[in-house]
C-alpha cells in the first residue's frame, strides 16, 4: 500500500473523531476559564485607598501594624507593597528591587495557564477546518459507491462536516474572548501594583531625606 493510499484510508474516517477532540478541548478551555477567574477575583483593589492608608501610617510611625493589617491579603498591589515595606530600613534600592521580585513572581502567576486559552483560540478553528476537511473527503468517497441512499448519506456526511467547524468557532471564540478578558486584568492589576510601589519608594526616600539633613538647623545655629 502506497503513502497516498494509507493518507486516503485515513481522510476515509471522517469527522466524527474531530468532534469528540474539540469537545475535549472546551471542557480544557471552560476548566482554565473558571480557574483563572476564581484566582483573579480577590486580586485587585483600591490602589489609591491603600495609598492614602499607607502614607497616614508613615506619618504617625504605624508601618508595622499596617504589615500585620494585610499581610494574609490577597490583593496583588498590597503585598508588592508589603514586601517593599518589610526592606525600608535596608534603603532605597533594597526596597525597589524587593517589590520588582514580588511584582515578577505576581506577574507569572497571573500568566499561569494564559497561554493554553491563546492557543485554544488560535489553533481549534484550525482542528474545525481540518474535520471538515475530512468529512467532505468521506462524503465525495461514498458518493462514488454503489450505495442505494448515496445521496442522503453524501448529505448527512457534509452536515457532520460543516458541524465541525462550527463546533471549533464555537470553543475557540470564548478562548479568546476569556484570553483578552484575563491579559487586560492582569495589566490592569500590574498597573495598581506599579502604583503602590512608586508610592512605597516616595515614602522611603522622603524618610531617608529626613533622616539625612535633621542637623542643618543645628550647623546653622552654631554659625550664627
Amino acid at each position: 500500500m502506497s503513502l497516498t493510499e494509507y493518507f486516503q484510508d485515513f481522510a476515509r474516517l471522517g469527522s466524527g473523531w474531530v468532534l469528540y477532540l474539540l469537545v475535549a478541548l472546551s471542557v480544557l478551555s471552560i476548566g482554565v476559564m473558571i480557574e483563572r477567574l476564581l484566582w483573579f477575583m480577590p486580586r485587585d483593589t483600591d490602589a489609591e485607598r491603600f495609598i492614602r492608608e499607607m502614607r497616614g501610617a508613615f506619618e504617625r510611625g504605624e508601618v508595622e501594624r499596617l504589615l500585620t493589617k494585610y499581610k494574609a491579603a490577597p490583593e496583588v498591589s498590597l503585598q508588592v507593597a508589603l514586601r517593599g515595606l518589610e526592606e525600608r530600613d535596608r534603603g532605597a534600592e533594597a526596597v525597589a528591587e524587593a517589590m520588582h521580585g514580588e511584582r515578577a513572581r505576581w506577574r507569572r502567576a497571573g500568566d499561569k495557564h494564559l497561554l493554553i486559552l491563546g492557543t485554544l483560540g488560535n489553533t481549534v478553528p484550525f482542528v474545525g477546518l481540518f474535520g471538515t476537511v475530512l468529512g467532505v473527503i468521506k462524503a465525495f468517497d461514498k458518493l462514488t459507491g454503489t450505495q442505494v441512499d448515496a445521496e442522503k448519506l453524501v448529505v448527512s456526511e457534509l452536515a457532520s462536516a460543516l458541524t465541525a467547524t462550527a463546533v471549533g468557532l464555537m470553543v475557540a471564540i470564548p478562548a479568546v474572548v476569556a484570553f483578552n478578558f484575563f491579559s487586560r486584568k492582569l495589566r490592569n492589576i500590574m498597573s495598581g501594583a506599579d502604583e503602590c510601589a512608586h508610592a512605597v519608594l516616595a515614602l522611603v526616600h522622603g524618610a531617608e531625606h529626613g533622616k539625612t539633613h535633621p542637623a542643618a538647623p543645628v550647623a546653622a545655629a552654631k554659625d550664627a
